[in-house]
């Protein structure tokens, strides 16, 4: 059996009927690359919610690598995250609902954690394809960032184990409920998203 890359998105939210980033990550569960078995796991939108998920693939999983992807709408590209903070805002309920106001993503834990990615060869193996990608400084406060923040909490004891997070622009038909929005492919963000997975596999095989 392959080490595990654990990849996760998020269940569709704010009326939408996709979200890209679950499109992308089932299109990839079960593949092999670079040596890495990819095993997808869907999280319901929500901080606390996707926190416990995210625990819990990563306590069934024992995966050699997690990388997360969400729906960033209006983004031009995709935005490699590079910080995840210890903030919770559940006010942000796709219901519209208020919740406890902003709380730890998990209390007692330290404020930031910083992503575990090759930033650079990533965005290399990107523009190469000709896919637009950049680093991001800010992966919020809700659940993109409490499932990015969760993971490497989780794995802060396995520092080998890289971790990280990317945000995905509306798909394509999304553009159009969103008033003509930024978007990208489904097909083209599933090639990104298997650059990325190869590059992580290479820096994993490194002395």
């Amino acid at each position: 059996m392959p080490p595990i890359f654990l990849l996760t998105g998020f269940a569709p939210f704010r009326g939408e009927r996709i979200n890209p980033s679950w499109e992308v990550a089932r299109r990839l569960d079960g593949d092999v690359i670079g040596g890495l078995q990819v095993k997808s796991v869907r999280a319901p939108v929500g901080c606390a919610t996707a926190s416990r998920r995210v625990t819990g693939a990563i306590v069934r999983y024992r995966p050699s690598a997690v990388l997360g992807l969400g729906e960033a709408g209006g983004r031009t590209a995709l935005s490699l995250e590079k910080v995840a903070i210890n903030l919770a805002d559940e006010r942000r309920s796709a219901a519209g609902h208020f919740g406890t106001g902003a709380l730890p993503v998990i209390r007692d834990a330290p404020e930031a954690y910083f992503a575990r990615l090759p930033f650079a060869a990533i965005l290399r193996a990107l523009h190469r394809r000709g896919i637009p990608a950049g680093v991001s400084l800010s992966a919020g406060a809700y659940a993109c960032n409490a499932l990015m923040y969760t993971s490497l909490h989780m794995l802060r004891r396995q520092p080998q184990v890289p971790v990280g997070f990317i945000h995905l622009p509306y798909e394509t038909r999304q553009a159009v409920r969103q008033h003509s929005r930024p978007s990208m492919s489904i097909d083209m963000m599933e090639r990104a998203i298997r650059a990325v997975i190869a590059v992580v596999a290479r820096g994993r095989s490194l002395p």
